[in-house]
């Protein structure tokens, strides 16, 4: 992998009420990951515009925003409506790796966690 944009979809894992997840609830990323599939800080900064982020739940689009870096290793899902915002707990450490699973933080402070779908480049 070289550091260019990526799509990344992410789906609702298993959690109470969820005993199957839920394919239709997540996200959709767009972001610069490096060689070992990670979050790429210096590109993502370089090329925010393009740092895209759309959440859908029932397989509706609720949301779209921007992936930013704010302070520290916080990375955030910054929707129009700051009502949406999710954090990404630790997300510059993750891999963006097919099976690997993230957890987001949504504005009220619940934590959810997801399953990477797919990682397809643009």
């Amino acid at each position: 992998m070289t550091t260019q944009a990526r799509h990344i979809r992410l789906e609702l894992a298993r959690e109470p009420g969820h005993p199957q997840g839920n394919a239709d609830t997540g996200y959709d990323i767009v972001a610069f990951l490096d060689d070992t599939g990670r979050l790429n800080l210096e590109t993502c900064r370089a090329e925010v515009a393009r740092c895209r982020v759309r959440r859908f739940v029932d397989g509706q689009t609720a949301a779209v925003g921007q992936l930013r870096h704010t302070t520290g290793d916080r990375w955030l899902l910054d929707f129009p409506d700051d009502a949406q915002d999710a954090t990404g707990f630790h997300l510059g450490d993750e891999t963006f790796v097919t099976g690997e699973y993230v957890s987001m933080i949504d504005h009220d402070g619940t934590a959810h966690t997801y399953v990477v779908k797919r990682v397809e480049e643009i």
